[in-house]
């Protein structure tokens, strides 16, 4: 049997056998895997965290800087920053405060005696007017007119009484002759007294419309400030009038009237009477500005019963018409200025059971210090003991303290000292324990 013989192409010839062994199939190229990157960002990341959490300062990486102490517990190393301020010695003032007003010494409202038709105005409002200015003119002619009859009268009745008089005289003369009754004689002289009376009447019916037409032309009594006119030229003003023409105030001096409490009166009564001049200032509503100074003249004679109070006047040049007629102002009296005292800020004070502050003693620790506080005036307030001048007391970051602890004044890295905020190793203060730490600062 013939077999055909079967040609395979070259190209799909199988490879030859070693060994007898079937061929190998081949291998699929591989694939490079990207996780290596991944773990490479991963480390870096993680070197630099270490790198910055690292304790700095640190000689032997052990997390210690050179005094042996923690410093990477803490940045700025490991104390608290606070703030200190030195006790003073200096002067304080004992002041009392009390509410009042502007008040001033004379204040006189300008009103018409007589009635007519406002003619003229002879001021400027605003002016300064002196006494016995002319200050408004009425119409003076129904008094004029007044005056005319009265003095037409009075030529009348006083003619009368010089006949009557004459003929009191005859009669006289007749009765000493017996040619005319008594009766007759008594009857003239009454007669001529009722002349004389007439006649009175009639001088003071002018003198009266003589003084009304003064009133006509209005002067000012006092020296002052004239106010905004009340009444317009060519109205009708009466003497009944309740609002008046014009207001006069004086303005220099002027004075302010407040209130004390009535347990600060006794010692302000006694430095009174006896002739002290107690100075007082005015201030503006809330007291921040001083508005103008004086002394105090006046004290009055009776508290309130109702508020406890005692009202005072002092009285102020007022040159610059700095005060104005019942503006509110703080009266503040100064009772007496003590001398070389010790001063401490107020906000350096701690009040718990009692009164205390935190000490920093020359080895940059702390302890509570009881102290006794006196005069406290503008956030200042007098030590009569526990300080001395000189003594270094923490005003800010007393919340952290304890006894016996070391502090970082000002935040420097270093403690406190007599000389306040330590200096850092640049030479400027110390912003914090962050920039300390990486210069590898030492606490003493």
């Amino acid at each position: 049997m013939n077999q055909k013989t079967q040609t395979v192409p070259e190209h799909v010839m199988p490879e030859p056998t070693h060994g007898g062994l079937p061929p190998r199939e081949p291998e699929a190229p591989k694939r490079k895997s990207g996780k290596g990157w991944i773990w490479l960002i991963v480390l870096i990341v993680a070197a630099a965290a270490a790198y910055y959490y690292w304790p700095k300062g640190s000689s032997s990486g052990t997390g210690t800087d050179s005094s042996g102490s923690g410093a990477g517990k803490k940045k700025g190393g490991g104390l608290p920053p606070v703030v200190a301020v030195k006790a003073t010695k200096g002067n304080i003032g004992v002041y009392f405060d009390g509410p009042g007003n502007v008040i001033p010494i004379y204040t006189e409202t300008v009103h018409s005696r007589v009635d007519g038709e406002l003619m003229e105005l002879h001021y400027k409002e605003g002016d300064i007017v002196q006494k016995g200015q002319p200050l408004v003119d009425l119409d003076p002619r129904p008094y004029q007119v007044a005056l005319e009859q009265a003095e037409g009268q009075l030529a009348r009745d006083q003619a009368l009484l010089d006949n009557a008089r004459v003929d009191l005289a005859r009669y006289q003369t007749l009765l000493s002759q017996n040619a005319v009754p008594e009766q007759t004689y008594a009857t003239q002289k009454a007669l001529v007294d009722q002349y004389v009376g007439t006649v009175k009447t009639d001088q003071g019916i002018i003198d009266s419309s003589k003084l009304n037409i003064v009133y006509c032309h209005i002067t000012a009594g006092i020296t002052g400030k004239a106010g905004l006119r009340l009444v317009d030229p060519g109205n009708i003003v009466h003497a009944a009038d309740t609002n008046g023409l014009v207001v006069i105030t004086q303005m220099e001096p002027i004075s302010v009237v407040f209130t004390i409490s009535e347990s600060q009166v006794p010692p302000v009564s006694q430095r009174f009477r006896a002739g002290q001049k107690l100075p007082v200032d005015a201030l503006n509503s809330d007291k921040t500005k001083k508005i103008a100074s004086g002394t105090l003249v006046t004290i009055d004679n009776q508290v309130d019963p109702t508020t406890g109070t005692l009202k005072l006047r002092a009285q102020f040049d007022n040159k610059d018409y700095s005060l104005y007629p019942n503006q509110f102002v703080n009266g503040r009296l100064l009772l007496q200025e003590k001398q070389g005292v010790v001063l401490l800020p107020t906000a350096a004070i701690q009040r718990a059971n009692t009164v205390y502050v935190w000490l920093v003693k020359p080895d940059s620790t702390v302890t509570v210090r009881n102290i006794t506080v006196g005069t406290v005036e503008d956030q200042q307030a007098e030590i009569t003991s526990g300080l001395q001048p000189g003594d270094t007391v923490i005003m800010t970051g007393v919340d952290k303290l304890t006894e016996g602890a070391k502090v970082n004044v000002g935040g420097s890295g270093a403690p406190a000292g007599d000389s306040g905020a330590a200096p850092a190793a640049d030479g400027k203060k110390g912003k914090g324990g962050k920039k300390s730490g990486k210069s590898g600062g030492t606490n003493q």
